[in-house]
């Protein structure tokens, strides 16, 4: 794992003589490791880079006011240390990557698979105060889940189930050694800033000039669905596509990277 001359680590993969260079930039609850399965397919077209955000994996704390403006700032350091000039984020990490790509001249093409956007009466962050009223009590369990429902993908399960399950699941991570997901939970607050701090007409996003691909779920919640049909009459150089039998999270090492990483590979190639 490289450093930047800032305290933002990131992760290279490349087959022998390079390709394409390529930024994933993660979602919430997620470090660089989630994007392992698909960095390394793309890695046999691309030089692929993923950098741990903020406040996660092995990058440095965020600062205290942490947004969208810092992580602008960080991935505009990954590119100009790296030199690329594709970029893929998911989630949050959409979010970012289609800011920055409204000031960053060295974005020249742009994936984003299901930003979570403000969008009328549509609030992608209205679980913060429970969120919040959660981890303050020590209940990191039901606050994984309040989020976990709150992207959508587990819209239909019932609380009372799943939190159990959220608590069984973290205990096991901490016995293995692990406990990953557990730290992850309260840097959803970094998630939610990021998000807040975008909100706005969706006019603006008409000045982007990076060629970009929309990429999202069959199976995702309508409201993602919404964002992206928003995105889709405002950009200008855009296509978007819809991935069957996957939801919010195709691209994560439990998803299904590899149809991210087709549509990637006929996008970006």
């Amino acid at each position: 794992m490289k450093a930047l001359r800032s305290d933002i680590r990131y992760r290279t993969y490349a087959t022998a003589g390079g390709g394409p260079k390529l930024v994933l930039l993660h979602g919430g609850l997620q470090t660089s490791a989630n994007f392992t399965r698909l960095a390394e397919l793309l890695a046999t077209a691309f030089t692929v880079y993923v950098p741990d955000r903020r406040g996660r994996g092995r990058s440095g704390p965020a600062a205290d006011d942490h947004g969208l403006r810092a992580e602008i700032d960080d991935l505009a350091a990954v590119l100009d240390e790296t030199g690329a000039g594709n970029v893929f984020g998911l989630s949050s990490g959409a979010v970012i990557a289609l800011n920055a790509a409204l000031e960053l001249p060295a974005i020249r093409r742009l994936a984003l698979y299901e930003p979570p956007l403000r969008l009328g009466a549509d609030d992608p962050v209205a679980w913060r105060p429970r969120f919040e009223k959660e981890l303050a009590a020590g209940r990191t369990a039901a606050a994984f889940v309040t989020v976990s429902k709150g992207t959508g993908d587990l819209r239909y399960a019932p609380r009372a189930a799943l939190i159990p399950l959220a608590a069984l699941f973290l205990r096991a991570e901490r016995w293995s050694g692990t406990g990953e997901v557990g730290r992850l939970v309260p840097t959803m607050l970094l998630d939610a800033a990021v998000v807040e701090d975008a909100s706005g007409p969706f006019d603006r996003y008409a000045a982007i000039t990076a060629e970009t691909l929309l990429l999202g779920g069959a199976r995702s919640a309508s409201y993602l669905k919404r964002v992206l049909t928003g995105l889709e009459a405002v950009v200008p150089r855009v296509r978007r596509v819809t991935l069957d039998g996957v939801g919010h999270l195709a691209a994560d090492n439990h998803g299904k990277p590899g149809l991210v990483a087709a549509e990637l590979r006929k996008f970006l190639g």
